[in-house]
């Protein structure tokens, strides 16, 4: 929901170093895969309750995913640097609510369980609104140059971020919100069902028709 506003906030300072980036030769891949590693440390720090460390190692890997969009804009944007940074993505957000079960098991187990279930709605209704856009020719530019089409929805990656923030300065609320937070995702995968029964019910229009 907040991600379009976020864009415009943090573009200008992102595409500034990932130019610098780029022009040393440092490639985007080379900046998601080591966002992704920063981020799948947290996982650890979380389940030896390091709260501190992994807010700064979840930091790090959203600086990152921001930044290997703009190295690309700057060098080269390719399908796999999409595919890496997508996959990337939704492993690392699962990984953080484990790390908080790992923690803190007797109370966050159950918690923990329902966010990543959540997180699969999510992302399922997100990916396979992505693939059959891809397929009708559809396209959005209205969170920035992307490899595949991107539907947006209540629970964004500024509000997953922003969750995850909260957890680590407040780990003994990681329960409640958790929780909370899963059933906001409940409503963005409802609504991005809904906007795929509008926007794909019709048949796809044969070759040469339509457009």
């Amino acid at each position: 929901m907040l991600d379009a506003v976020a864009r415009h906030l943090i573009d200008p300072p992102l595409n500034a170093a990932g130019a610098r980036l780029a022009a040393k030769g440092v490639s985007a891949n080379t900046v998601t895969v080591t966002g992704f590693v920063l981020g799948l440390a947290a996982l650890p720090a979380l389940a030896v309750e390091a709260f501190g460390v992994a807010l700064v190692l979840i930091a790090a890997n959203r600086i990152a995913d921001g930044l290997d969009g703009a190295v690309a804009r700057h060098s080269e944007m390719t399908d796999l640097g999409g595919y890496l940074d997508i996959v990337g993505d939704f492993i690392f957000y699962s990984a953080v609510p484990f790390g908080f079960a790992l923690a803190m098991p007797a109370t966050n187990a159950v918690p923990a369980a329902f966010l990543i279930f959540s997180f699969i709605g999510t992302s399922a209704s997100f990916l396979a609104y992505a693939i059959v856009a891809a397929k009708r020719g559809l396209s959005t530019d209205m969170r920035g140059p992307k490899s595949f089409y991107y539907l947006g929805g209540l629970t964004e990656g500024t509000e997953t971020i922003s969750l995850f923030v909260a957890m680590c300065l407040f780990p003994q609320a990681f329960w409640w919100l958790a929780w909370i937070f899963g059933a906001l995702c409940w409503i963005t995968t409802a609504t991005r069902i809904a906007s795929a029964w509008t926007a794909f019910r019709a048949p796809e229009a044969p070759l040469g028709e339509g457009g």
